[in-house]
């Protein structure tokens, strides 16, 4: 068990956000479904995976949102995989959804008796426990969801020894703007809420910074 826990420290030791990529080094077919598996596999609110994840491949729109995404420019420019994290819209998570009666009934399997039950529970909890009273709200709280998976991502992708690039330096409204013309997806079900790439890095990283534990951990008794 000490060889695990010393295993997982130095992953999370060892990880870091990756400047800039050898565009000559790809990330193997297997590695990247591992990476995509850690994240379909991620927990969710309710287990209703608000999620989809799109690896954009097509030079021209990654081209056309680099104007639009200054976080990005490495990694557009050199990384072996980049990935759009989709959120779904509030439509399809508000109490009631058609996406919502297909997850509980479709993937949950949820029998009537208890269908009824899990609907009423998400239902106050959206009214009540977190308010969940407008779109902006539940665009919100479904983009909350959508970074668990991100992070297991770069978790996975750290224990293959790949290299990878969570971003949010983009505008989010003109970057939208672009993939929906495109036809990446429709704006009436995704919106996009975070990207990340994953390859190999062309440069040495400094040493990982971050507080001490006493800082960020603490006992109440």
């Amino acid at each position: 068990m000490k060889d695990i826990n010393k295993f997982i420290e130095e992953v999370f030791n060892k990880r870091y956000t990756c400047k800039g990529y050898d565009s000559e080094k790809q990330v193997s077919d297997e590695d990247f479904r591992t990476i995509i598996e850690a994240g379909r596999l991620s927990p969710s609110s309710f287990g209703f995976e608000p999620w989809k994840f799109i690896l954009l491949k097509n030079r021209d729109v990654l081209e056309e949102i680099k104007p639009y995404a200054w976080g990005a420019h490495a990694s557009i420019e050199g990384a072996s995989h980049f990935v759009l994290i989709l959120a779904r819209t509030p439509k399809h998570m508000k109490p009631g959804s058609e996406y919502l009666r297909h997850i509980k009934s479709d993937i949950q399997k949820w029998p009537d008796d208890l269908l009824k039950q899990r609907s009423k529970k998400y239902g106050e909890f959206s009214d009540d426990d977190f308010d969940l009273n407008s779109d902006r709200a539940v665009f919100d709280w479904t983009t909350k969801q959508v970074y668990i998976p991100l992070a297991n991502m770069l978790t996975t992708a750290a224990m293959l020894g790949v290299d990878s690039t969570p971003m949010e330096g983009f505008h989010q409204e003109k970057v939208n703007e672009v993939l929906v013309k495109n036809g990446v997806y429709d704006k009436e079900d995704f919106r996009l809420a975070v990207m990340v790439a994953f390859g190999y890095s062309n440069r040495e990283h400094r040493e990982k910074t971050r507080r001490e534990v006493d800082e960020v951990f603490e006992v109440f008794e």
